[in-house]
């Protein structure tokens, strides 16, 4: 019997020749990763645990990026708090204010995921690495202690669905239309404790930014992680960040699947998620309109230079619409420079944006963005569910980063395309 992408990975990193669905493992890892919320729980049970050592000071990486500049006292604490553990290990990839970014966006511009390795984070989007190939997945911060004590943990290994993708995707349409969609066909649960392993054509027509954004949410249709081959663009991409060795794996051609999704990539409109799940999907023409209060252009989902742009080419000479707010966060310290050096926070700022630092921020209803009662929120973030940007009586609607700007425009859910004609 074949194995699959995320099969394959897990069966080298347990040192065996093969592995099969529902098998139990234990597998050495090649990243352990942590932010400002989860490390300092990590920590804690670290030294509840009586442990004095870490494996390997060059593969755990420690990210304050979710409250961070620090919003409070506490932020503050659990800041300080992973510092201090940082400071004790010396590690190598530690990332404070100045130096930071939101952590998915990060570690893959730091060259610390590359293909065929085997990543996991006290974070459940760690899932994004599996756009280079990699097998990444979020585990709890009890994990996390003894990932970085022993550089191995258990694993359960999983079914998984093939999303066959085809076609070019139209004009406004991204990897976040791709991924609503299929997270609309088959539910939150839809992948639960499978992988999403994604095939066809169509994959040679998205963009590395559009990979990430489809294995971020991959955790979104339940799945324990959502990985995608490695091809040309892949490789371009890799090139000036990873200097290690790395081995891309293929899916066996016998390889087992409990089910086949196939998204033809010319056949979708840009795509939102209705409160209060991400599997609730329109497509914006059957809900353009809807009142809005906020806009949030940014996060690990969508906070990449092609993200900022897409934006800024819809906000270019235009203004915010009386009564929106919109804030931009670029998610890391080199697409901010980047997207400075393009006109892109010119554009932003002229049209009556608040560019912000990255930081998590507004995604959890950390900072930089909490709603008020009542208040609704087109956002390019992840989730949507019940009181995760403010009160449980605001409302969260998914978008792309083409959706978020022109609504920011309307003042209303909005489709870009007539945004840009002048239609809306």
């Amino acid at each position: 019997m074949g194995m699959t992408m995320t099969q394959k990975i897990l069966a080298k990193h347990a040192g065996l020749s093969s592995v099969k669905a529902g098998q139990l493992i234990e597998g050495k890892l090649d990243l352990v990763l942590g932010n400002d919320i989860t490390t300092p729980v990590a920590i804690t049970e670290f030294d509840k645990a009586g442990l004095t050592r870490i494996f390997d000071k060059e593969k755990i990486a420690i990210v304050l990026d979710h409250y961070t500049p620090c919003k409070d006292i506490k932020a503050a604490q659990l800041c300080a708090k992973a510092r201090a553990f940082a400071k004790r290990f010396d590690l190598t990839h530690f990332y404070d204010v100045g130096q930071m970014g939101v952590e998915h966006a990060l570690i893959p511009e730091k060259g610390l995921a590359a293909p065929g390795e085997a990543i996991v984070g006290a974070d459940s989007h760690t899932c994004t690495y599996g756009a280079l190939g990699a097998f990444s997945t979020g585990v709890g911060s009890t994990d996390m202690a003894a990932a970085m004590a022993t550089g191995s943990l258990w694993f359960k290994v999983p079914q998984a669905i093939k999303v066959t993708l085809t076609g070019t995707p139209g004009t406004y349409v991204s990897g976040k239309d791709v991924v609503l969609h299929l997270i609309g066909e088959i539910g939150v649960d839809g992948a639960l404790y499978q992988s999403l392993e994604f095939t066809g054509d169509g994959v040679a027509q998205l963009t590395m930014d559009d990979r990430f954004t489809i294995a971020n949410m991959a955790i979104e249709a339940g799945a324990k992680n959502g990985i995608f081959p490695v091809d040309e663009q892949t490789r371009a991409y890799l090139k000036d960040k990873v200097d290690r060795p790395w081995e891309a794996v293929d899916a066996d051609s016998d390889a087992v699947y409990t089910r086949e999704v196939v998204i033809d990539l010319s056949a979708l409109r840009p795509t939102v998620a209705l409160p209060h799940l991400p599997s609730n999907t329109k497509t914006v023409d059957e809900v353009a309109g809807m009142e809005i209060q906020q806009v949030v252009i940014g996060s690990c989902t969508n906070g990449r230079l092609k993200d900022l742009a897409e934006a800024a080419g819809i906000l270019k000479g235009k203004r915010v619409a009386p009564g929106v707010r919109c804030i931009v966060l670029p998610a890391t310290q080199k697409i901010y420079l980047d997207a400075m050096a393009r006109g892109y926070l010119e554009t932003f700022i002229t049209a009556g944006c608040a560019v912000s630092t990255p930081t998590c921020g507004p995604c959890l209803g950390g900072h930089m963005g909490v709603l008020a009662d009542g208040e609704r929120a087109v956002s390019t973030t992840n989730r949507n569910f019940v009181g995760r940007m403010g009160p449980v009586s605001s409302e969260i609607i998914l978008a792309s980063p083409a959706v978020a700007a022109a609504s920011a425009v309307a003042g209303c859910l909005a489709d870009p395309e007539k945004i840009v004609r002048g239609e809306q």
